[in-house]
């Protein structure tokens, strides 16, 4: 990417130390603005998760219901329970008397079939009651979740209108996209698919361990055995797993940034015949994100099977200390029933909960991603209250300022400059020279270091941004359009809504409404983004039609009539002799012969000012003007030779 001054900047994320928890706990705070309908959704998966939890107590109620009545229809009638145990011992069958002290049967009596429907009923309504509960618990979870990822993309959005000039040149495009779409994308995939199993997972564990508590105190300490186990696993799994993902996002950043620069310079990759090194960078990139994938994905994955394997573990450790319960008759068979279906209640949440780790972490890592985006430094505020021209008339004035993009390199030192309205200024000198950083300064795109920048004798740092930017109107070297109508792209250099006479009106002091009339559409043709149907000229045109629309005080020409042909480029110098009419030009121009008629010619060299005169004065002291200007003329014979 071109950085200052058309440098080459290096570009790419800045490196930074992953804090898990710290980005964790501000993402949480995201959630402090949405507190009403988080309390509804807590309530609503309260209710619902203790109706689901009161479920298996209730079928084993009907458990114990059949179980009493096969036991009833097989002892004498007319006997008691009492009895019946009793008639068991004598006759030396010991344990099943103990296993049916723990059944509340009737002797002679079967199945109860109406008690029966009625528990199986009241279990249906329960459950149905949960269901219903936990779908408004995820509703307004996906609300509440959608609306804090809405919020995220306003910030970031707000925050890359905050940002200076200088943090693009220092990063790759296809970077900063990555962070702002896919980064933002896998925060709210991850949010969608882990919040609300999470939070009804944790209330589930709560709510079954009271149950089993509640049930058998030793069967809830023999299921308990296995959590530090559970914890140990989790937190040594996430250890190793959180790293890969950090890495598997950055890498995921460059890649985009790559893709991007490739696709969008396609035409020069082929020209040059960079396909091979292209599609070698792409193998090497693409290597590099398969590999932090892979081990991301795969450290996290077996998550699931060691989670899989210790609540295997705890359910025969349930299922034995249960039997024995049932066997000495401490325990119905319908409260071990409903005690192993608890147990995988509550190894059931702690296995989703640690198979989401892998998520978790990727959303954290991409949360961390955004969150270094929204902390990059700000361009400083504008000054309250904010100081503005009483009249805007274009003059403009350097008063010894100094500039250097880095602190050791000075660039621009003690420039003094002094431009009546209505005049034009051209400046001119070779590359590298400091004529786009002028006008970046001038623009307030940088900060100048050292002295000041007056618009009407009004210091420009003491101006809003806006309210300077909407007195001048800039036309760069490189066209910018977007997906839109032609009409919509001149459109947009106004303020206010423009009528459709006023938009031609424009075109055809830009000389662009022949060629636009040409078109199938006319004004209402619609290009991509790429300006696709028209040649590069043209794109120009329509850009300096936008400039002209938008009626500045002071006109910014950054080799804006580069990419015309000869005669094209003639009639744009005439068309800016009439708009230039009580405006401020600044004209930056290679081509010397586009210039003679400004009112002054600023000559740089290595930042400072060397010449400035007219034209005539300048070849008249041949200086460095002089030089330049025999050399293109020297450069315009050769080529008629």
């Amino acid at each position: 990417m071109a950085g200052p001054g058309g440098r080459m900047m290096a570009g790419g994320p800045t490196e930074r130390s992953m804090d898990f928890k710290g980005s964790g706990k501000r993402l949480l705070r995201r959630f402090s603005k949405e507190k009403s309908s988080l309390y509804l959704m807590l309530g609503a998966g309260t209710l619902s998760v203790a109706l689901s939890v009161a479920g298996p107590k209730i079928l084993g109620e009907a458990t114990d219901l059949i179980f009493a009545g096969v036991v009833g229809r097989q002892m004498p009638d007319g006997t008691t329970k009492e009895q019946a145990v009793d008639g068991l011992r004598e006759q030396g069958d010991g344990g099943l008397a103990d296993m049916l002290t723990g059944v509340d049967f009737v002797p002679g009596d079967g199945i109860d079939f109406g008690a029966v429907g009625q528990v199986l009923l009241a279990a249906l309504v329960v459950y149905v009651g949960a269901g219903l509960l936990m779908l408004v618990s995820t509703r307004l979870s996906i609300r509440v979740i959608n609306r804090v990822v809405f919020q995220l993309r306003e910030d970031l959005q707000t925050k890359l209108a905050r940002l200076p000039l200088s943090y693009f040149d220092r990063q790759q495009r296809g970077e900063v996209l990555s962070r702002a779409t896919n980064d933002i994308d896998n925060i709210s995939q991850t949010m969608q698919q882990t919040m609300g199993q999470l939070i009804n997972s944790l209330l589930t564990i709560v709510g079954v361990l009271i149950m089993m508590l509640w049930i058998s105190p030793l069967l809830a300490l023999v299921a308990l055995v296995t959590i530090p186990l559970s914890v140990f696993v989790a937190t040594w799994v996430g250890k190793r797993s959180q790293p890969h993902f950090v890495a598997q996002w950055k890498v995921t950043g460059k890649l985009n940034a790559h893709i991007e620069e490739m696709y969008t310079g396609h035409t020069l990759v082929k020209v040059f015949g960079r396909q091979d090194e292209s599609a070698r960078d792409f193998a090497e990139q693409n290597d590099a994100l398969y590999e932090a994938g892979f081990r991301a994905q795969f450290n996290s994955g077996i998550m699931q099977p060691l989670m899989m394997f210790v609540s295997n573990l705890n359910y025969v450790l349930v299922a034995v200390v249960g039997g024995l319960r049932v066997a000495s008759g401490a325990l119905s068979i319908g409260d071990v029933q409903a005690f192993i279906q608890y147990s995988r209640q509550f190894s059931m949440p702690l296995t989703q909960v640690a198979s989401m780790a892998n998520l978790v972490q990727s959303g954290i890592a991409s949360a961390e991603r955004v969150f270094g985006l929204l902390d990059a430094e700000e361009q400083a505020p504008d000054p309250d209250p904010a100081e503005r021209p009483e009249e805007l008339r274009g003059s403009v004035s350097l008063e010894n300022v100094s500039f250097r993009y880095d602190p050791e390199k000075p660039l621009i030192e003690d420039l003094s400059l002094s431009v009546e309205p209505g005049h034009t200024v051209a400046i001119v000198g070779p590359t590298g020279a400091g004529k786009t950083t002028l006008v970046n300064l001038l623009m307030r795109f940088y900060e100048v270091t050292g002295g000041r920048i007056t618009l009407d004798g009004v210091d420009a740092a003491k101006m809003s941004r806006d309210e300077l930017r909407s007195a001048i109107g800039m036309v760069l070297q490189d066209t910018w359009l977007f997906g839109g109508t032609i009409a919509e792209n001149i459109a947009y250099g106004a303020s206010r809504a423009v009528t459709r006479e006023e938009i031609e009106e424009a075109a055809r002091a830009a000389h662009a409404d022949r060629f636009v009339r040409t078109l199938p559409d006319g004004y209402d043709t619609v290009i991509d983004d790429e300006g696709a149907g028209v040649s590069a000229g043209e794109k120009q045109l329509i850009t300096i039609a936008r400039a002209f629309l938008s009626d500045p005080v002071i006109l910014v020409l950054d080799e804006a009539t580069s990419s015309v042909d000869t005669r094209t480029e003639v009639l744009i110098q005439k068309a800016m002799a009439r708009l230039a009419h009580g405006r401020t030009s600044f004209v930056i121009a290679h081509r010397l012969s586009t210039i003679r008629d400004a009112d002054v010619i600023l000559v740089m060299e290595n930042g400072s000012i060397v010449e400035q005169g007219t034209h005539d004065d300048l070849l008249a002291a041949k200086g460095a003007y002089a030089r330049l200007y025999a050399a293109q003329f020297a450069q315009a014979l050769a080529e008629v030779d």
